[in-house]
């Protein structure tokens, strides 16, 4: 693997998943892999799982993480060509990843959308400026419209905990949110669960108006109803986003859409899954995340050994 920026970048999740089950037994044992290797892991939003696990798995690896926070470190970096840089921007990203690229053997990215305008988030502008312009390999740890190391922790998480049946029912749920938060994360496990070697019967559910990109959830079921959605689910993964239509807008914060025991009572004993961080009784009552069929401490868990494998392909391709 040259480079890690969307989960399609994975041959075969399950397989992928599965490495890094075993990889979880014995997590040190690669250490010489990155031996004298650095990581910098640049951070353009704030972070604390992506954060602690991306170093962890380096460190469990032998490699040496260098972290950098753009919000309050270095110089406010330019991203368009052409430009005339006489405002408050004081270095462009054409030297800014070339210097960095000398400094570290792969770049990890975390930016976040806008949420302003679709177009510009949708161009991934700063993942995209990195690729581009580093001549080292270049990691997504979230970007505007995607988080495929959250994804493939999800794939794990949902191996390790699945029961004993031919075909999973997997449910992306909308909860209720005071702010306007990405797609990020829906769209990746969304991409995640279609593209899955098992396949999953995948249902999203939502409000009207809060559809993700049509081009993430090709194949997926669409369910305005949310307790017909939970069914007989065997997962429910719950995520607050924006409306895409009326891009970045909180249309609706109907409280009857957070996860309570009454919707997880139409599940086939579903394990619930969130990516964390969560506001408890808005997106999920407590009675649910503190249930004995929450999985999101192992799923969070899971994030170390998702970066670990991807990062141990990396290596392996240098």
């Amino acid at each position: 693997m040259k480079q890690y920026l969307s989960i399609h970048d994975l041959p075969n999740i399950k397989e992928t998943a599965l490495e890094a089950i075993e990889l979880k037994k014995n997590p040190l044992q690669f250490q010489e892999l990155g031996k004298n290797k650095t990581i910098g892991l640049l951070f353009f939003n704030n972070s604390l799982r992506t954060r602690l696990s991306t170093q962890k798995a380096a460190l469990n690896l032998g490699m040496e993480p260098i972290v950098m926070n753009f919000g309050a470190e270095g110089w406010q970096l330019e991203f368009e060509d052409g430009t005339v840089m006489d405002q408050g921007k004081s270095e462009h990203v054409k030297e800014a990843a070339q210097v960095i690229s000398q400094y570290c053997d792969i770049i990890a990215i975390r930016a976040f959308a806008g949420l302003e305008d679709k177009a510009k988030d949708e161009a991934e502008e700063v993942l995209e400026a990195f690729k581009k312009y580093a001549t080292v390999p270049v990691l997504n740890m979230e970007s505007s419209v995607g988080h495929p190391l959250q994804a493939l922790a999800d794939a794990i998480t949902i191996e390790e905990h699945k029961p004993a049946k031919k075909k999973l029912k997997v449910v992306l749920s909308w909860a209720p949110h005071p702010r306007a938060l990405p797609h990020a994360v829906g769209n990746s496990f969304a991409e995640m669960a279609l593209a899955h070697e098992d396949g999953f019967e995948v249902v999203i559910t939502h409000p009207k108006g809060y559809e993700l990109n049509p081009e993430k959830t090709k194949g997926a079921t669409i369910e305005y109803d949310q307790d017909k959605a939970f069914k007989d689910a065997d997962f429910i993964y719950t995520k607050n986003w924006s409306s895409y239509k009326e891009y970045g807008k909180v249309a609706n914060t109907d409280t009857d859409w957070t996860i309570s025991n009454r919707q997880m009572a139409e599940t086939d004993n579903a394990k619930f899954m969130h990516c964390l961080p969560v506001r408890r009784n808005v997106v999920v009552a407590d009675e649910v995340i503190d249930s004995e069929n929450s999985i999101v401490i192992q799923q969070a868990n899971n994030r170390t050994y998702s970066a670990q494998i991807v990062l141990k392909k990396i290596l392996e391709n240098l």
